[in-house]
């Protein structure tokens, strides 16, 4: 704290001095303008003879060394002049950074709801104000999310331990529990776990996505759809859904681990949140400067207004549409992690028949430039 209010007064005098400079530097231009033409005239005057401009002369004058004296006399008196209109000048200059600073650190003490609202007259520290007050609200959001997600987090972890604890405590305090029972607590133990796994991966693969992309390569959608659909296909048949894949040529830049993540969320959705006797449709093509994949699906009908929800982690549109415990709520969050993280477009609506279309747009062509 000590070393910023330091900078601050280093930077108030830095400019006084600049503007102090120029000031006396105008009233030494100034005073050279009016010495120098009267010292040239003195001095084109012949010794002994009076000057023309003496004759009108009614009172004493005022000679040259006088008029230097005065010069340097001004000079002298100049200079705290200056100084002192250049201190008050910075010091009005930075009365706006100086509020900008101090909302700053309230802001970061933790009161993310403050802003700076800097109002007229508008100019580059308005300017900056208006930025800081985006990148705030950005910063407030982001907390907010965060803070959400901790809190469904830690309520979804604890939801699979606590049955496990009851599971277990129930088989310990039953004496006559025999080797069956055990047998099949245990075997609810593992169904528990391998929930709590499951959930603790897509939790990781979430914070994958959204922490971006950090290496790029040239890969086709086309060919990231083949191998997800080989090896979900077995499942669809069992639910007795119908697949129907369009894969044309869709060449992309991306990570091919998250894009693959993606694809893989959106066919998994489109099967586990389909109905019995249902259809799935998959297509990639390329549309202009783009790289698109559609997933289509039948499914319970969806409010419009639900659709952009469930695109937030541990959204759930209802519990019929998750009556048998499937899913996390993660799926179409991680998808939305890897379209922001690839600045891709994503497009989502609800069919009128029930189910989901949902489109992303990925820019076509080879890596991007990141110089």
């Amino acid at each position: 704290m000590i070393s910023r209010k330091l900078a601050g007064r280093s930077l108030q005098k830095r400019l006084a001095l600049a503007y102090a400079s120029g000031i006396y530097a105008a009233g030494v231009f100034v005073l050279v303008l009016v010495v120098v033409p009267l010292a040239s005239i003195d001095a084109a005057v012949p010794k002994g003879r009076p000057s023309p401009s003496t004759v009108t002369e009614t009172g004493p004058g005022i000679g040259l060394p006088q008029l230097l004296m005065g010069s340097a006399v001004a000079l002298v008196i100049l200079i705290p002049v200056a100084l002192t209109l250049g201190w008050y000048v910075a010091g009005r200059f930075l009365q706006p950074l100086r509020a900008i600073t101090a909302t700053a650190n309230v802001i970061s003490a933790g009161d993310l709801h403050r802003r700076l609202d800097l109002g007229e007259p508008t100019d580059e520290l308005t300017e900056l104000g208006h930025t800081l007050d985006d990148l705030f609200a950005r910063l407030q959001a982001a907390f907010d999310a965060q803070r959400h997600f901790v809190a469904n987090a830690s309520h979804e972890l604890r939801t699979p331990l606590a049955g496990l604890r009851t599971l277990l405590e129930v088989a310990l305090a039953d004496p006559d529990a025999d080797t069956g029972t055990l047998r099949s607590v245990c075997q609810e133990a593992l169904a528990l776990g391998a929930h709590q796994e499951r959930l603790v991966q897509a939790l990781l693969d979430l914070a994958t996505s959204e922490r971006g992309v950090t290496r790029w390569e040239t890969l086709d959608l086309a060919h990231v759809v083949e191998g997800v659909l080989a090896s979900r296909r077995d499942r669809a048949t069992r639910k007795g859904i119908g697949l129907a894949e369009h894969l044309s040529p869709a060449v992309t830049a991306g990570d091919a681990g998250l894009i693959e993540s993606l694809v893989t969320n959106l066919i998994d959705n489109a099967i586990r949140h389909n109905h019995e006797g249902g259809h799935l449709e998959v297509t990639t093509r390329t549309s202009g400067t783009q790289a698109a994949l559609t997933v289509t699906n039948t499914g319970p009908v969806i409010p419009g207004d639900q659709v952009e929800r469930l695109f937030q982690p541990f959204q759930k549109l209802a519990p019929d549409r998750h009556g048998r415990g499937e899913g996390y709520g993660l799926g179409l969050a991680i998808v939305h992690a890897v379209t922001r993280a690839h600045h891709a477009t994503l497009t989502a609506g609800a069919r009128p028949g029930g189910g989901l279309s949902i489109t992303v747009r990925f820019a076509h062509g080879s890596l991007p430039n990141r110089a």
